[in-house]
């Protein structure tokens, strides 16, 4: 059994010399830091200037009564627990003292005893408090915005948007390539949600048979199909007053696609099997690399399931249309895996970010933490440089690649295109820079701020867009 007792910063309030005191020197002897007043008014000016872990102040006192205490000092410290005490304790004061926030209510005569445990477990509950804050804070960095990293106008608009749809029921459609981080971006959702203490459950719906899926996503009931021997409860029963995420939502089966528009709909459905009617109460998010029109126009997704999952529909953007973010993206992973391996690794060479911000991206971001990774484990150098890297990105910035990439970007090849279409692409694509924006189309940075002013682009323009 553990003994050890935890020891904190006390204010005792009380007019009455011999009673204060005494507690006082009882609490010191279990290691308590301990300050003492005898009036209402320099407790409240006490309790505002330092952070109590514990106030205990009697209910009558000379110039005020313990309640105004309480009231003012939760005011001002919320975290501090404050223990009213009183000679003559009645049901109504204790109720009225829990109300307006008190820890606990206790009754003089005091005994020792029960002193003692009621600040073991005021001190018990802010350690819990501060707890809960930390672990809060560590889901957040690691769900919430803060993960997710960019700097680039479209990112930001996405960032406003999650923002103002996060603590809401609204479904939401989540449109990227592969790698972009889709499954990141509906748990950040879920994190800034009032749902944030309820499940957060996934589900890739193109991971499994047809079968098999609708069993996972509604459960059955045991005999519904050959190997059910058990009742099983489904993703949507787990996610009940939470969130689901449903992934790769294109590949749905047509008869899955009914069960999902009830599910949106109705809030309800039936095991596979079964006859029973679950209601939950879910927010859905839903992802897809598929142009879910063409789809529709194709006749392999529903029109109707299709609306009714399109309320707020979110873009992620692919890695090569923000070409600005690579340094942020290379500084963070490599952050990351350099406490993993325990690595020297200071950085990348100008010459490997100016490559790896040249190359396609095919993968995304995620194929991009998988090269900083290998990049961290195989190089022996504090620096990663050119040869660090896989032949896939070097072989995707040869000079001829750079030359047709140059070519295809300059102003004077592409007279048959907007120059406003091809200005905003070229400014996306260096994340804004002006200077590296001029030198892609081939002009200088002058002529590039007369025809943005021309053209009436901006920055902020376009992230009101």
């Amino acid at each position: 059994m553990n003994t050890t007792l935890t020891t904190g910063n006390l204010l005792l309030v009380d007019d009455d010399q011999y009673i204060l005191e005494a507690m006082a020197d009882f609490l010191r002897s279990f290691g308590h830091r301990v300050e003492t007043c005898q009036t209402a008014r320099e407790a409240i000016s006490r309790g505002a200037t330092y952070p109590f872990d514990v106030v205990l102040c009697d209910v009558n006192l000379q110039d005020d009564d313990g309640f105004h205490v309480l009231e003012t000092i939760k005011a001002a410290a919320p975290e501090t627990a404050v223990v009213l005490i009183t000679g003559f304790g009645t049901i109504e004061n204790a109720v009225e003292a829990i109300r307006l926030g008190a820890f606990d209510y206790l009754t003089k005569p005091l005994i020792d005893d029960d002193l003692s445990l009621c600040i073991q477990r005021a001190l018990g509950q802010r350690e819990i408090i501060a707890e809960n804050r930390t672990l809060k804070r560590q889901l957040d960095q690691r769900f919430g915005l803060g993960n997710i990293i960019g700097h680039d106008y479209k990112m930001l608009k996405m960032f406003d948007l999650i923002e103002s749809v996060a603590d809401t029921r609204t479904t939401v459609l989540i449109l990227g390539e592969s790698g972009t981080g889709k499954t990141m971006t509906a748990r950040s959702i879920h994190q800034l949600s009032s749902r944030r203490q309820k499940p957060f459950v996934e589900m890739a719906c193109g991971s499994l048979p047809d079968s098999l899926l609708e069993s996972e996503l509604f459960g059955h009931v045991a005999g519904s199909f050959t190997g059910a021997v058990h009742d099983k409860i489904g993703k949507f029963l787990q996610a009940d007053g939470g969130t689901i995420f449903l992934d790769e939502i294109a590949t749905a089966s047509p008869n899955l696609q009914v069960k999902l528009l009830r599910v949106l709909q109705d809030r309800e459905f039936e095991p596979v099997g079964g006859n029973k009617t679950h209601k939950v109460d879910i927010r859905l998010i839903l992802a897809t690399n598929v142009d879910l029109e063409d789809a529709v126009a194709k006749g392999t997704f529903r029109q109707d399931l299709y609306y009714r999952i399109n309320v707020i529909m979110l873009e992620q953007p692919a890695l090569r249309e923000r070409m600005g973010d690579i340094p942020l993206l290379l500084e963070h992973y490599l952050e990351e895996f350099r406490k993993q391996s325990n690595k020297t690794v200071h950085g990348f060479s100008e010459q490997a970010v100016q490559m790896l911000q040249r190359y396609n991206w095919p993968g995304n971001v995620r194929e991009l933490v998988n090269i900083v990774e290998r990049s961290v484990v195989l190089s022996k150098r504090p620096i990663i440089g050119v040869e660090d890297l896989p032949e896939c990105v070097r072989r995707g910035t040869t000079p001829e690649a750079m030359q047709s990439r140059s070519l295809s970007g300059s102003l004077k090849a592409a007279l048959a295109n907007p120059e406003k279409t091809l200005i905003l692409e070229a400014l996306e694509s260096n994340g804004w820079n002006r200077q590296e924006t001029a030198d892609l189309l081939g002009i200088n940075r002058t002529t590039l701020y007369k025809k943005m002013k021309k053209y009436g682009i901006s920055f902020e323009r376009q992230l009101q867009s």
